[in-house]
C-alpha cells in the first residue's frame, strides 16, 4: 500500500515466489535483524534499509530487485527500494504486502 502511494512498483508474494524459483530476482529483506531470525522469505538476503551501499547489491544495475518488509503499512522496503534507484538500479519493485504477506499466503519461511 505505502509503495504504491510512493509511486513504486509492487510485486505480490506468488510473483515473488515465482521470480525466487525461476532465479530472475533477488529478494532483499529489509526488516530488523530480530525478525529475520525469526522469520524471513526463503533465499532473501538482509539489508539495513538505512545503510547499505551500492556494493552491498548485484552488479549489475539491471537486476530485478524486490525489497520487503513487515506489512503493507511498513515505509521500511518503499523507503530502501526508492534508495537503491536514487543509487541507479532501475528495476525495483516492493513486496507491498510485506513479509506478512507472504506467510498469510501460505509460502514458505526460513529462520535462524
Amino acid at each position: 500500500m505505502i509503495a504504491r502511494l510512493m509511486g513504486l512498483a509492487t510485486a505480490s508474494p506468488r510473483e515473488v515466489q515465482r521470480g525466487l524459483e525461476e532465479g530472475s530476482i533477488v529478494v532483499l529483506d529489509v526488516n530488523a535483524p530480530a525478525s529475520w531470525r525469526y522469520a524471513h522469505v526463503p533465499g532473501a538476503r538482509r539489508l539495513d534499509p538505512a545503510a547499505f551501499e551500492p556494493a552491498d547489491l548485484p552488479r549489475q544495475r539491471d537486476a530485478a530487485l524486490v525489497f520487503y518488509c513487515s506489512n503493507p503499512f511498513c515505509r521500511k522496503a518503499p523507503t530502501a527500494a526508492k534508495r537503491a534507484i536514487a543509487m541507479g538500479w532501475a528495476n525495483v519493485r516492493v513486496m507491498s504486502a510485506g513479509l506478512s504477506g507472504w506467510i498469510s499466503a501460505g509460502l514458505p519461511i526460513e529462520t535462524g
